[in-house]
């Protein structure tokens, strides 16, 4: 068991921690703490940086058309649900639950096999029926399972629709789809919470509303927050090659043990692993693991704490005796083997104590 001065933290899903420079570039914007919509010299300089944050945000993710900050991802997945200009709505029966909700009621729903992957024939039928906002997302927040958008996205274009990708998961840690409307969030790759982006391929596609960022978000734009969000992004600070090999390895032990691995045999983001002991009750394993100082999930941070089965496992096909002790097991870009080594520890004394039960 570890001490409160060595916990480890394997729920980066949830959030990750601030990179140092993220912090640097939040105090520096809060140095220039005036209104960047202000006139004044004050204000002009504020724009400056905000302007500065934004093109450092392009750059980083080779995004070549325009950003709209937002507080997050969740609201930049209700902007493009709201106010894509275009008359239906679909959406990945997997997508993180802001989607559906923000999608609204008569939203259809694109089934997923067994995999977690788009039903592609579902998908077609769909578009069949009209141009609409399809809304898939690159990594599942659960599972890590990524979607062929490559694959769908030429499809969505073809059909006269559009397409929303929710890369909250993905950002920093893998290129971005060619979307025609791609929602971020800063906290999940080193900025802080609080700061997100809306990407848009055209403008035209959304309805404005007046205020700032071009019309199309009110209130006081956050120059500071936007500009940690930029400085976590230049980082850099995934090693995918290693966190894929730390991947493997926690895939190997928590099988070696009597475990399952969800969606082991479908493409998926090395920084998340769902993983399950088949019987257990996931709410008994967050709490052995706490006490452990090991801090893991059951899931998206909007829900887990509601101990509700995951939606996501159950359109996945996933059994009870399975999804009733799934957890999610989450890297940052400082775990490391031993991090990893320490939760298998206790995942395998879990699993012979409930042997022994």
């Amino acid at each position: 068991m570890t001490d409160n001065k060595t916990r480890i933290f394997l729920d980066h899903a949830a959030t990750t921690n601030l990179l140092p420079e993220a912090r640097a570039a939040l105090e520096r914007g809060y140095d220039a703490w005036a209104n960047p919509s202000s006139p004044h010299a004050e204000g002009r300089k504020s724009r400056a940086l905000l302007e500065e944050a934004r093109s450092t945000l392009c750059e980083m993710l080779d995004w070549r058309h325009d950003v709209i900050f937002t507080s997050g991802a969740s609201e930049a997945v209700e902007i493009a649900a709201a106010r894509a200009r275009i008359p239906g709505r679909a959406h990945g029966a997997t997508e993180h639950a802001i989607v559906p909700h923000a999608m609204g009621p008569k939203s259809k729903v694109i089934p997923v096999g067994p995999d977690g992957l788009i039903d592609e024939a579902a998908l077609d039928e769909i578009l069949a029926q009209g141009p609409a906002l399809i809304a898939i997302q690159q990594v599942n927040n659960e599972t890590g399972i990524l979607q062929p958008l490559a694959r769908i996205a030429p499809r969505v274009r073809a059909a006269g629709s559009l397409l929303l990708a929710d890369c909250a998961q993905s950002a920093s840690k893998f290129p971005l789809p060619d979307a025609d409307f791609i929602a971020l969030s800063a906290h999940k790759l080193g900025g802080p919470p609080g700061v997100g982006a809306l990407l848009v391929k055209d403008l035209a596609t959304l309805e404005p509303v007046g205020g700032q960022e071009k019309g199309y978000r009110r209130g006081t734009q956050d120059a500071p927050s936007a500009m940690a969000f930029a400085a976590a992004l230049a980082t850099r600070p995934y090693d995918m090659e290693r966190l894929a090999t730390l991947r493997h390895r926690l895939d190997d032990g928590v099988k070696g043990a009597g475990g399952v691995v969800i969606g082991e045999n479908s493409p998926r983001l090395p920084t998340i692993g769902a993983v399950s002991l088949p019987g257990a009750s996931n709410a008994s394993l967050l709490v052995q693991f706490d006490l452990a100082g090991i801090a893991v999930s059951a899931g998206s941070a909007c829900s887990s704490g509601k101990m509700k089965e995951s939606a996501v496992l159950a359109a996945m096909g996933v059994t009870p005796e399975v999804a009733g002790g799934f957890l999610r097991i989450s890297f940052g870009p400082r775990t490391t083997e031993a991090d990893i080594d320490a939760f298998l520890a206790e995942w395998a004394r879990i699993a012979s104590r409930q042997r022994a039960a």
